[in-house]
């Protein structure tokens, strides 16, 4: 996770020299090797380098082939075999030896713009191409890496830090509140195009941006599959496929000195840890990997360091066991380095911060099981009728309850309830929220909107995986573990989002094998123990938050709004957690004090900034909420309910922050 930051001034004014490096200083925490500059006139690159692959080891970033295009990433670029292949007849030597973002300018100069459609892998880049007086920036497919940006005059301003564009003293600190509103309801901003900051911009997930003569434009150059299908005659074909390309994605992201995994006792983590284990001695260089556990002792029942000590003495990896049951709510909250750049919903982000520090304190790299729920997520047999040939369905069906001895969903039934009005209840909308805030920007309208969404307009076979996978809550999600939000230094890595393997899945038939994760479970067959590879999905025994909230709501009671909260909360309308209907309640009710304490800390001035933010005057023109496509919000029914917090199930492996679904 290095970091970049970029200034193009408009015309021939020079950049401020003494601006870029201050900039670029800020950045240090995100890169701890190097650290450079590059200017040229009105334009100029800030680099601070985090090494995580061998390629890196001398790598010297803003870099340039010729002198005349540039470029600051932050970028590991997968499949680097293949795409030195299709480089090959059009660049020049070297590209084997080449860093990644050496390999990122070559696909610039062979297809400009157009490069992102030939890259795999996570990044974060932006080139300034001299001769065409041109900024193209891009951002990886699932947004794993960071882009903020602001359009200040006619100047641009680019970072992967938020906190870094902010440093900029024409960037003003006015907030956005439709920003604020979607925290409030949802527990983050549901726009992929802005930030909590009116003057600072969020480039999307799978989207570039190019400035030219005063212009500015964005377009998105990839989007989820959804028309693919793969049919195989034998079952084995199947698995022996899946198997591949998972080598394949673990493999790309083993490229790096010190790698460690979020590994619970669940599926999906333990398998990447396995598949990284296998791949080392298969390599004949065995991989020095640490599994890195968080568990429960004392506070709620919890089975993971039995499950995953059975799985790190199967693997022969490390174990290293994090007991979280020491931390309280809101504990540290005004300690200096817990200052996200946005308001979060973990009121256990102390916690958090320790678990990532103590992780790397040995690796740099730590791969995650996160995606694992989404790519493997059932389909029921009501969404494929009508969908596939009946012939077909009713053959699939066959072959998994008889050869496969796993019998699909239908959901009939609860399809027949929602249909007679008596589905799944909408969640209830927070009473706490200021009537004349809800009024200004149409809350009511948009909660409506975002807690009945249709999936009707996905993936024909596989609507809900594709739903999930689309979500914007990935973009917050990662945002929220980079090193600009917690200023630890370490590097997440998702095998199960590589666009190769997401891809094959959606594509192939989801009976037999999405009906509980089966094609995974065949593929683990003598690689995991089978009381981890047939393990059912366990979720976390308890809420450590409502336990906590039970047991001593002391630091609710002495929650002191700041003034400016009241603008968007009634505080006396704020329950106790302890008295809430169970912990999904609780979690949805203490976003208020989320708030609250961001905004405590950032009155006393950012980590970076060094200034306190300035309320921009009350506007009481009523606003309207737009909205966008609904494939980037995601399962809102869950986030509403869960709150996106503390929750753990035994698949992704980091439990200190849940993603939801």
């Amino acid at each position: 996770m290095s970091g970049i930051v970029g200034i193009v001034n408009p015309g021939v004014m020079p950049v401020d020299e003494p601006l870029l490096r201050l900039m670029t200083d800020s950045l240090a925490h995100r890169g701890p090797d190097k650290q450079q500059t590059w200017l040229d006139g009105p334009v100029g690159f800030g680099h601070t380098l985090l090494s995580t692959t061998t390629e890196s080891e001398d790598e010297a970033q803003p870099a340039s082939l010729d002198g005349r295009a540039w470029i600051t990433a932050d970028a590991r670029v997968d499949g680097r075999a293949e795409l030195v292949d299709q480089l090959a007849s059009v660049a020049r030597g070297g590209l084997r030896e080449a860093s990644d973002a050496e390999l990122i300018l070559h696909a610039y100069h062979a297809w400009a713009e157009n490069c992102v459609e030939h890259l795999l892998g996570d990044f974060a880049f932006a080139i300034w191409d001299g001769p065409a007086r041109r900024l193209f920036c891009a951002r990886d497919h699932f947004g794993v890496k960071p882009f903020y940006y602001a359009r200040i005059g006619g100047a641009i301003v680019f970072s992967n830090s938020l906190d870094c564009v902010r440093l900029h003293p024409a960037v003003r600190d006015g907030l956005n509140e439709l920003a604020i509103g979607d925290f409030l309801l949802f527990g983050f901003n549901q726009d992929p195009t802005t930030t909590t900051f009116a003057d600072v911009h969020r480039l999307p997930p799978a989207h570039c941006l190019t400035v030219e003569e005063g212009a500015v434009r964005a377009r998105q150059y990839w989007t989820l599959p959804t028309n693919e299908r793969i049919r195989y005659r034998r079952s084995h074909e199947y698995v022996d496929r899946f198997k591949g390309i998972l080598s394949a994605a673990v493999d790309d992201r083993l490229r790096a000195n010190h790698v460690g995994v979020w590994m619970s006792g669940g599926l999906d983590s333990t398998s990447i840890a396995a598949t990284a284990a296998g791949l080392g001695a298969k390599h004949g260089t065995p991989v020095d990997l640490h599994a890195h556990t968080v568990v429960y002792d004392t506070l709620i029942p919890d089975e993971e360091r039995d499950y995953a000590g059975i799985a790190a003495k199967a693997l022969g990896v490390h174990p290293n066991y994090m007991v979280a049951d020491g931390y309280g709510p809101f504990d540290g909250w005004d300690q200096p380095e817990l200052l996200p750049a946005e308001p979060t919903n973990d009121p256990f982000l102390l916690m958090s911060l320790r678990q990532l520090e103590q992780a790397a304190s040995d690796d740099r790299v730590l791969l995650s099981g996160d995606g694992g729920d989404e790519v493997l997520w059932r389909s029921f047999v009501v969404d494929l009728l009508g969908k596939m040939p009946l012939r077909e369905l009713g053959a699939d069906i066959a072959r998994s309850v008889i050869l496969h001895r796993r019998r699909p969903a239908v959901d009939l039934r609860a399809r027949v309830k929602k249909w007679l009005g008596h589905g799944r209840p909408r969640p209830a909308y927070p009473t706490w929220l200021n009537p004349a805030f809800t009024e200004r920007l149409d809350l009511r309208v948009r909660w409506e909107q975002m807690t009945d969404p249709k999936l009707e307009t996905y993936h024909s076979l596989r609507p809900e995986a594709h739903w999930r996978l689309a979500a914007a809550r990935w973009s917050w999600y990662f945002e929220s573990l980079d090193p600009g939000a917690t200023r630890v230094p370490v590097e997440g890595r998702y095998p199960f989002l590589d666009l190769r393997l997401v891809s094959y899945l959606l594509a192939i038939p989801p009976i037999p094998w999405c009906v509980d994760k089966h094609l995974l479970r065949v593929a683990m067959q003598g690689v995991l123990p089978d009381s981890i590879r047939l393990r059912a999905k366990a979720p976390l025994g308890g809420d450590p938050l409502l336990v906590r909230s039970q047991a001593d709501a002391g630091w609710l009671d002495g929650f002191d709004a700041t003034p400016e909260l009241a603008r968007w909360v009634d505080r006396a309308a704020i329950p106790r957690p302890a008295d809430a209907s169970g912990g999904t309640d609780a979690s949805v009710n203490l976003r208020p004090l989320c708030l609250n304490y961001w905004l405590k800390r950032q009155e006393r001035g950012g980590p970076v900034a060094e200034r306190p933010i300035r309320l921009e005057s009350e506007n009481t023109e009523k606003k309207t909420y737009r909205s966008p496509r609904l494939e980037t919000y995601g399962d809102i029914r869950d986030i509403t309910q869960a709150g996106g917090m503390t929750s753990r199930n035994s698949d992704g492996g980091h439990s200190s922050q849940n993603k939801t679904g």
